[in-house]
């Protein structure tokens, strides 16, 4: 039998009586502290608790020995044994593997679910939990800010929250750090600097969450500007970027905990992408109808034998008219995928048209 138990965000005073009559049945007992981190006097409080005698064998494990599971897996076939993780276990992708195999090995195995630091955070910063989009995790590593930077673009495009987790690195228990936020959003600073997408800047309203569920928890929020001089202390840290904001959430927000700023509807400090590629090409369209148009007009006055011929591309010209007209009527109902389409198709006629007369108009 193997039990999943999470131990909660408040550590061993926040364990279910369910946890612990579970626990001092058990023969065997790992910790792992690789998802989050537990400190010794938690994990010392475990033991006085879980095994006041000493009869169980209890062991800290690292995350290769979790990963690997072929020791927790072949104790759980004739043993009692539980793997204890910090938070509710099956938010970590490694437990979620681990309960597959058990299962695929005909392994009995039972959840504990304990509070979650993600659900924990959204629940204190007051704001609403069914406006929020996808969740992600930076890291340390540079990259790692490119695809937090897109997560939150497209979150922002849709009117919702992004919940940003920072990394936690756990080598031994004597080397552990957590990302400071200040540093992820320094990362994020340099991916706008790059993509110039306006999502991230000093006038950027955001949350930050540390150590959420300890007696030292700490939640501030502002503007990126004035956040920079905040001290954070210890992780684990989280980063919440704010969409539009409801009354009701701005009341939390500025009442219940430290806010230095008033607020701000971060999707209004940018462009969505595609608006911008339609105020881009839109007017180029227009244009190059106009000198087509000139053309023809120029070529019809000239050559009486192509009147016809010419006749015939004004209305292609026109038509080509009618997508623009189309375009800016769907750019004003947000419809951006169908105001670009319309625009493509436009383009397409010009472009018929300038193969047949070997004229460019974009660039004339």
């Amino acid at each position: 039998m193997l039990y999943l138990i999470g131990l909660g965000i408040g550590g061993c005073r926040g364990m279910s009586l369910e946890a612990l009559e579970i626990l001092k049945s058990c023969e065997i007992v790992y910790i792992e502290r690789f998802t989050n981190y537990i400190n010794n006097s938690e994990i010392e409080k475990f033991i006085q608790i879980v095994d006041p005698e000493k009869n169980k064998k209890i062991s800290i494990v690292k995350r290769w020995f979790v990963e690997d599971a072929k020791q927790i897996l072949s104790q759980s076939q004739n043993s009692i044994v539980a793997l204890v993780t910090y938070g509710d276990p099956l938010m970590a992708t490694t437990i979620n593997e681990l309960r597959n195999r058990a299962n695929n090995h005909m392994i009995n195995t039972k959840i504990i679910h304990g509070s979650s630091g993600i659900f924990s955070f959204i629940g204190e910063s007051g704001l609403h939990n069914y406006k929020f989009g996808r969740t992600t995790t930076i890291m340390s590593d540079p990259q790692s800010a490119i695809s937090v930077y897109s997560t939150i673009y497209e979150n922002l495009k849709v009117g919702n929250h992004t919940l940003i987790l920072t990394e936690y690195n756990n080598n031994d228990e004597k080397d552990f750090s957590f990302l400071n936020p200040r540093i992820a959003i320094s990362l994020l600073k340099e991916v706008e600097k790059d993509l110039k997408y306006g999502i991230i800047s000093d006038e950027t309203f955001v949350i930050i969450g540390s150590r959420i569920g300890q007696n030292s928890q700490k939640i501030q929020s502002g503007k990126i500007s004035s956040l920079d001089k905040c001290n954070f202390g210890d992780g684990p840290h989280s980063i919440i970027i704010p969409g539009p904001l409801h009354f009701t959430e701005i009341d939390v927000v500025t009442s219940i905990h430290l806010n230095l700023d008033k607020p701000s509807d971060n999707s209004k400090l940018f462009q969505h992408i595609a608006v911008r590629m339609i105020n881009k090409y839109l007017p180029k369209a227009k244009d190059a109808i106009k000198t087509m148009k000139s053309f023809l007009e120029k070529d019809s006055s000239t050559i009486d034998s192509s009147n016809i011929i010419n006749h015939g591309m004004v209305d292609v010209l026109e038509n080509a008219e009618y997508y623009l007209i189309d375009s800016e009527r769907f750019l004003n109902q947000n419809k951006y995928e169908l105001a670009l389409l319309s625009i493509g198709y436009a383009e397409g006629l010009i472009d018929s048209l300038r193969f047949q007369k070997n004229i460019n108009p974009w660039f004339s």
